[in-house]
């Protein structure tokens, strides 16, 4: 059945149209109440957690959430502005039946959204997923016992410790100048600390949300304030996060941003080379070429999922790897933690850096980027275009023309009429002319 409001990342849209407004939350909360505390196996009180980052939209889907579960009978623990993957990690810690996040990540302030974790902090199933949606029709009818509301105080520091423990016994930053973007989002409060208490000297920017300015030309996807500022810093490196804190980027001493390729790139061969070994790498169908071969290279297997953290996981889970993530930032080792965490993934780049003695400008390099090109054709209609027979020819052509040394890939838009046609290579002119070609002949056959 297909779903009416989950997307392949949650519910997520504009403040006040569809389903972003304080009546659907209510009734949300309701079902969602429902649905999660049947699960519950205990035979004691249900609990659900929910979070935040810092929109001002937040308090008002905070509090519509809150009263619909506990309408439906559901105790719910407020955990005020935190980290998407800390409220993974709290769901499981408190033993509650899912945690909510109230969270549109690395969109501006008038989009906001809601996810939600299992009681193990993974996301949910689909056909949970769809049960709430069902539930969404029922009238609310108000619980004989009805939940309780309370403030997790020690969330945040809970959550350092946490986040500290993904290191070794005695591992240490000092000597180590750092930079952090915090995107005047969700890690604000929290990735400071955790960098200074393990020894870092920290110069943090984006740390004064006011509501209105989380990812406000900050954070992992606007990074050239990190950029300037490392420099201006002297710093050995930056590092950037978005407005929900699941997403990471760095930035070099010379000021050269590191996507997130680059990063899953180190610390695959840090646990090839310094922890017994890597079994494989998911990546998606954006992952640079470049990343593939210098896996490739090293003997680590790779294989490329759909565009979606939740497809990485599906392929991590069903390879039995544990390493996994997007260009985006978004990264997850599974050995470590449930979901994608800015801070940790962070935390397992430094300890490569550490280990291998080596500046990041300089470890970096041992992954060769290649060029890549992307255009977004608009179509009349994308029906039947990527069987078309000319489509298909002209794709055919590019490829032998890149031989082994590049790829074409041809994406339809999830939101709009739209293929994106990419292609990589070597050669930078190659690259572009194939793409232009390709596109051409895909907008032949879509505006016929």
């Amino acid at each position: 059945m297909a779903r009416k409001y989950f997307g392949t990342d949650g519910i997520r849209g504009q403040v006040g149209e569809g389903a972003i407004t304080p009546d659907f939350m209510l009734r949300l909360g309701y079902a969602a109440g429902k649905v999660l505390g049947a699960t519950n196996q205990s035979g004691g009180r249900n609990r659900i957690l929910i979070g935040k980052d810092t929109r001002v939209s937040g308090y008002m889907f905070e509090a519509a959430l809150e009263a619909g579960l506990i309408n439906a009978g559901v105790d719910v623990g407020l955990l005020g502005p935190m980290p998407t993957p800390a409220i993974a990690y709290l769901t499981r810690t408190f033993h509650a039946q899912a945690g909510i996040v109230i969270s549109a990540s690395h969109n501006p302030y008038q989009d906001n959204g809601i996810k939600f974790f299992s009681a193990d902090g993974s996301k949910l199933p689909d056909q949970v997923e769809q049960d709430i949606e069902a539930a969404l029709d029922l009238p609310m009818v108000t619980a004989k016992d009805l939940g309780k509301a309370w403030r997790i105080d020690d969330a945040v520091g809970r959550y350092i410790e946490f986040c500290k423990a993904s290191t070794p016994w005695r591992y240490s930053l000092e000597g180590l100048k750092i930079v952090l973007d915090c995107a005047n989002g969700a890690t604000y409060h929290i990735a400071p600390k955790v960098f200074r208490e393990l020894g870092a000297e920290v110069h943090a920017i984006g740390i004064q949300p006011d509501g209105v300015n989380i990812n406000l030309d900050c954070g992992s996807t606007k990074p050239e304030q990190l950029q300037k500022v490392v420099v201006e810093q002297g710093a050995d490196l930056g590092i950037a996060f978005d407005g929900d804190g699941d997403r990471v980027m760095f930035v070099d001493n010379r000021g050269n941003l590191i996507d997130g390729d680059q990063l899953l790139f180190l610390i695959a061969i840090h646990r090839q080379q310094f922890l017994g070994g890597c079994n494989g790498v998911v990546g998606t169908q954006m992952s640079n070429y470049g990343f593939e071969l210098a896996l490739k290279e090293r003997k680590i297997p790779f294989v490329r999922a759909k565009v979606g953290d939740r497809y990485v996981l599906e392929m991590m889970s069903k390879n039995g790897w544990h390493v996994g993530g997007e260009s985006s930032g978004h990264i997850v080792c599974t050995d470590v933690t449930t979901t994608g965490d800015g801070i940790i993934s962070a935390l397992q780049v430094l300890r490569a850096v550490s280990d291998f003695g080596e500046p990041l400008d300089q470890l970096s390099q041992r992954m060769q980027m290649l060029p890549q090109h992307m255009i977004n054709v608009r179509l009349t209609s994308r029906d039947g275009v990527l069987e078309n027979a000319r489509v298909i020819k002209a794709v055919e052509e590019a490829e032998g023309e890149l031989a082994d040394n590049g790829r074409v890939l041809l994406r339809p838009s999830g939101t709009e009429p739209l293929i994106r046609v990419m292609v990589e290579g070597k050669d930078h002119a190659l690259v572009e002319k194939l793409a232009a070609d390709i596109a051409a002949v895909v907008e032949q056959a879509g505006n016929a």
